[in-house]
């Protein structure tokens, strides 16, 4: 069975869920509904990714594109849009966005097919009517990534560090102020500064060119690691976290750290 005959039978398949004598969940799904359902579906596929899981990368994938139809099976419904139009929208834009290959911008150049990407962005988003740099961030993106594409946006237009020392800097400034915020005991200024904070060490990542969302999952996915390492040693000790002290525990933690190679 060809691609095209499989896609139709899948969008069938979600027409007969979504119509008359189908399902009743799927029948009163929205937009709105589905939003924490393609996100969780899309963090799904980045785990597949991580752990070089194919079967799940290609199940994860199903996933998302079941997701995708089943908005424009919602919008098609209302009489707003389908995934016809859809494919032929992102389509035009690629084409458009690769002047490179479809038109005769030729050049081998990464730098200048980015630069010229990112300015084809902008003309793009000047016929949205937007009034700032700032403008065209999505609302629910999380908050690192939030706090990346801002930054980056504004440093497009020259609001930059003229080097590393001076993020390093303002990292520095900003956990002094936290510090200073603890010892005055000020709730609200404690919560105003690790903000602040916050926001510096991701202008940190972004200015050295990582995602600081990555970085964060990498640290989050390493943490819980060893702290398993530290109840597996506690198990095998017949302790319990109440029976051991911190010194025991950090002692695990730091095996934990050499059998990584770390130390």
């Amino acid at each position: 069975m060809c691609l095209g005959e499989n896609f139709k039978k899948l969008e069938e398949t979600i027409t007969r869920l979504c119509g008359e004598g189908g399902c009743p969940w799927d029948q009163k799904q929205t937009h709105l509904t589905l939003k924490k359902y393609l996100i969780e579906e899309a963090y799904e596929v980045l785990e597949a990714i991580d752990n070089r899981d194919d079967e799940a990368l290609k199940e994860e994938l199903g996933d998302v594109l079941y997701q995708i139809l089943f908005h424009c099976q919602i919008a098609e419904k209302e009489g707003r849009f389908d995934i016809n139009s859809v494919i032929i929208s992102i389509n035009e834009k690629m084409i458009r966005r690769h002047p490179h290959v479809f038109a005769d911008r030729k050049t081998d150049s990464i730098q200048e097919i980015k630069d010229r990407w990112e300015e084809i962005k902008l003309e793009e988003k000047s016929k949205k009517d937007r009034l700032s740099v700032v403008d065209g961030i999505p609302v629910g993106l999380p908050a690192l990534q939030k706090a990346q594409k801002l930054q980056k946006k504004v440093a497009k237009v020259g609001f930059e560090w003229d080097s590393v020392d001076g993020v390093i800097e303002k990292i520095e400034e900003e956990l002094d102020e936290v510090k200073e915020a603890i010892s005055g005991k000020e709730e609200s200024k404690v919560s105003e500064e690790l903000g602040d904070l916050m926001f510096a060490v991701v202008n940190l990542a972004r200015y050295m060119g990582k995602e600081a969302e990555y970085l964060l999952h990498d640290a989050v996915k390493k943490f819980t690691a060893r702290f398993r390492y530290v109840e597996d040693g506690l198990k095998a000790q017949n302790k319990s976290f109440a029976d051991s002290s911190l010194e025991e525990m950090e002692s695990l933690w730091n095996a934990a750290k050499v059998k990584e190679g770390k130390e």
